[in-house]
């Protein structure tokens, strides 16, 4: 049985992956493809309130249970779409851990941050000032296969852009190379 691919959206909240994901079911037309979206596995988390710590560690349980999920589906044959925010360089270092490289196709997705401002405010479910704190975090290994920038293009252009991108993978991946370069920097 041949693992799936994995479209794996990286941005800061509000940046606009969860549209594009939305837009990539619609148009994807060569396989099911399943939305894994990191919100969702935290709402389903139960709703008490946990003291600081507790909920650092609940959250990277939480995450890191994400990232065998996407593995596990991908392993048995689908297809997944991956909605996440890499805001910890430990994050990044467990899904190369866990997600066969050449099977990833790394999707930057960018906006400018007054926009993601207006946008944060404009949803209202996120804290104000998240995606600010998460905006030089998350692109900050600095290597993807495809990019896009949602102030510029909308969802459905951002989601035909990685379409296109899909069919001519590049070899080695981008998290091949982010792969290699983690290992390098664990030996030295």
């Amino acid at each position: 049985m041949a693992s799936g691919r994995i479209i794996f959206l990286n941005g800061s909240s509000s940046s606009g992956k969860s549209s594009i994901a939305r837009e990539l079911l619609d148009i994807l037309d060569d396989g099911v493809f399943f939305h894994l979206a990191v919100d969702n596995f935290n709402s389903m988390r139960s709703k008490r309130e946990l003291e600081a710590e507790e909920l650092d560690a609940a959250l990277r349980r939480t995450r890191m249970g994400f990232h065998r999920s996407i593995a596990a589906m991908a392993e048995v044959g689908n297809d997944i779409v991956v909605d996440h925010v890499l805001s910890e360089p430990w994050r990044l270092l467990d899904c190369l851990t866990v997600l066969p490289p050449e099977d990833v196709l790394f999707v930057g997705v960018h906006c400018p941050l007054d926009e993601l401002a207006r946008r944060e405010l404009a949803r209202g479910d996120r804290p104000p000032g998240l995606a600010a704190h998460q905006y030089d975090l998350v692109h900050a290994h600095g290597d993807y296969d495809v990019e896009c920038d949602t102030s510029t293009a909308n969802p459905r252009e951002c989601a035909q852009r990685i379409k296109e991108f899909l069919a001519h993978r590049p070899s080695p991946t981008a998290f091949t190379r982010l792969r290699e370069r983690a290992f390098c920097l664990d030996q030295g």
